[in-house]
């Protein structure tokens, strides 16, 4: 579900307020984290999804990934997860239970415990999980805080919702393949481990919004605008080739449209680098605001963790433009 549609569901819902809700729906977060102690917080998140590799063992591992990571994004701990399961019944049980061990090894290399699920016979199947997390209360991590002045960090190149379409396309190398399959199996956990550490304003993951449209939720969540460095952006192999051929899903148009109106090109990037920017993305990595004093010690301790990072923006004050607003432009 894209983004607009998103709001136009939920434009009359009201959701309850309370006190000890500290993180519920206003910022379109990762996560949803409720305290139940002085010193502890429950984290809160769900998805799943339809198979984007032949593989039902890669595929578990992804969907597991891509739940999991909600947490780390938030600067919290995994401790419990179920199986969300959609899955026909007239189909190869093999399949599912290939499936199922793929996440449930991402599961226990989370250091979570797997507690049960539920499944549903459906023709087209789909696997994800429903993730608890711990964090301190005093120590959460949103997408609401960024603070103009602070540069952003970026944990994983983007470009998996092109190779996933040059995939069902029969068009995607095996590097290609084998490199974005990396990616979507890699926990967040060092990245968020790093921040954690140095000390960030904000954070998100990025994932189905792809970047920019999760960088526009960041900077509208904190009243700012953002300036993205484009030509800074790491890219998965092969996805700047696939995107020039035009293997681009629908999603990234759909996160294009919506947020278009608030984006300014102050140095206009090629066609098919605007297409990945707004690409749906997979288990992405983390994108996070930190003041620019503190920068080089998170880049310190991500490459201390063998973690890949690179500097693709800053958070701007508003000035005539809305909350929200991103200014593409190179470094």
């Amino acid at each position: 579900m894209g983004p607009g549609t998103l709001e136009e569901v939920l434009k009359d819902s009201v959701f309850p307020k309370h006190p000890d809700l500290l993180v519920g729906t206003e910022t379109r977060d990762d996560a949803g984290v409720f305290r139940i102690s002085p010193d502890t917080a429950l984290i809160l998140t769900v998805d799943f999804f339809t198979p984007m590799v032949d593989d039902p063992y890669l595929f578990g591992q992804i969907a597991a990934t891509n739940a999991i990571n909600d947490v780390y994004a938030m600067g919290g701990t995994p401790r419990l997860a179920m199986n969300i399961v959609c899955f026909p019944e007239c189909e190869d049980l093999q399949v599912l239970r290939r499936i199922l061990a793929g996440g449930l090894s991402k599961v226990e290399e989370a250091g979570a415990l797997l507690v049960g699920g539920h499944t549903v016979d459906d023709q087209e199947p789909k696997y994800g999980l429903s993730v608890t997390g711990m964090v301190h209360p005093d120590h959460i991590i949103t997408n609401a805080g960024a603070q103009p002045g602070d540069v952003l960090v970026l944990t994983k190149p983007i470009g998996n919702g092109i190779i996933a379409t040059a995939l069902k396309a029969d068009m995607a190398s095996q590097e290609a393949y084998e490199d974005a399959a990396c990616w979507m199996t890699t926990l967040n956990r060092e990245a968020s481990e790093a921040m954690q550490e140095v000390g960030v304003h904000a954070a998100t993951d990025i994932t189905g919004f792809g970047l920019m449209g999760h960088l526009h939720e960041m900077a509208a969540a904190a009243q700012a605008e953002a300036e993205l460095w484009a030509d800074n952006v790491p890219l998965m192999k092969g996805a700047l080739d696939y995107a020039s051929m035009g293997l681009v899903p629908g999603g990234a148009y759909r996160n294009r449209d919506y947020i278009a109106p608030q984006v300014v090109y102050e140095q206009d990037p090629d066609e098919a680098v605007k297409d990945i920017l707004f690409c749906p993305e997979t288990a992405g990595g983390l994108l996070i605001a930190v003041s620019e004093s503190k920068a080089d010690a998170l880049l310190q301790a991500l490459k201390n963790r063998q973690v890949p990072a690179a500097l693709v923006g800053r958070i701007r004050s508003k000035t005539d433009g809305r909350p929200g607003t991103i200014y593409v432009r190179r470094r």
